[in-house]
């Protein structure tokens, strides 16, 4: 519908609540209150799942020791973002070198229960869009002359459908079993021991477009599979919004199945000067610290919520 229907339609329903005996059939009031409500969302471009939870993935580029070392310092910035938020989280898969750093980790953050958010985006609507390319640019800590160095790392962001009470189930992302390789293999604990005998761990690769997902946090495999498997449709749904994939009739159709390292959505220098730069935006700040190390990035989150 275009805007001026929509606040057409609003202003009809909150003219039937404004009646005497609007109360008197209570399941018809409730109907009517959702309905403003996600007519509303609309309005204020809210998206279907913009208000569940969310599912993040860090991918280290090229580089070895930098780029695991940068994506490590993500992980960070976003988990003092997500504690200033007031939201929860879980390391749910993460791959890390001896030096501390993260060739990939995912992560499920957790706000509060979407049908308690009445307006708004949650963790899914906030965050979808740090979604792409981020460069570090710095003194590398790993080079004995002191070279600067340039890092890259990926960031992604799905819904969690796997989320109790979420937005959605994924049920509308039908994966036939025909189309899912699954590989077993044991949970690793901190320092790459191995905490549980039997094997736990999960990954699931969908045949017709080679995108995976893996889970490992959980005590039991049909957790972990359960887990893998929601990540897997929160990426395809990711692929299909972004158009990387296409789907006709009941069949995937990849268009690339690589993650490329194409042009990056937001730079963080650290040297010659310290700056921080959306290059969608053109937001910028020169208080890296505060980005970096307090997670305060709310400046850029809501000048993307506008793109």
């Amino acid at each position: 519908m275009e805007k001026q229907e929509i606040e057409n339609k609003i202003k009809e329903l909150e003219g039937e609540m404004a009646m005497p005996d609007f109360w008197s059939d209570k399941e018809k009031a409730q109907e009517i209150i959702k309905e403003i409500q996600n007519l509303k969302d609309e309005l204020e471009g809210v998206g279907q799942y913009d208000k569940g939870d969310a599912v993040m993935t860090i991918f280290s580029g090229a580089g070895g020791d930098d780029s695991e070392d940068f994506s490590a310092m993500l992980l960070k910035m976003y988990f003092k973002y997500f504690e200033n938020k007031g939201w929860s989280y879980a390391i749910l898969h993460e791959n890390q070198n001896d030096n501390g750093g993260y060739r990939n980790i995912t992560v499920e953050i957790n706000g509060p229960h979407f049908a308690e958010a009445s307006r708004g985006f949650g963790p899914y609507g906030t965050l979808k869009n740090e979604s792409g390319v981020h460069r570090l640019v710095r003194i590398s800590p790993f080079n004995a002359n002191q070279k600067r160095h340039t890092s890259f790392s990926m960031v992604e962001v799905i819904p969690n459908f796997s989320a109790k009470g979420g937005p959605a189930s994924g049920g509308e992302i039908e994966l036939p079993l025909s189309e899912l390789k699954v590989e077993l293999s044991r949970s690793s604990g901190p320092g790459g021991q191995n905490i549980n005998k039997r094997e736990t761990a999960v990954r699931i690769v969908h045949t017709p477009t080679n995108l995976s997902a893996q889970a490992d946090g959980e005590r039991s495999q049909a957790q972990n599979k359960e887990k893998a498997l929601a990540i897997l449709k929160g990426k395809i749904f990711k692929a299909l919004e972004d158009k990387r994939i296409e789907k006709q009739e009941n069949m995937y159709v990849s268009k690339t199945t690589e993650i490329t390292w194409g042009n990056q959505i937001r730079s963080y220098v650290l040297h010659p000067y310290k700056k921080v730069r959306d290059h969608r935006t053109e937001v910028e700040t020169s208080d890296v610290e505060a980005i970096l190390e307090e997670g305060k990035l709310d400046k850029f989150i809501e000048a993307e919520k506008s793109l």
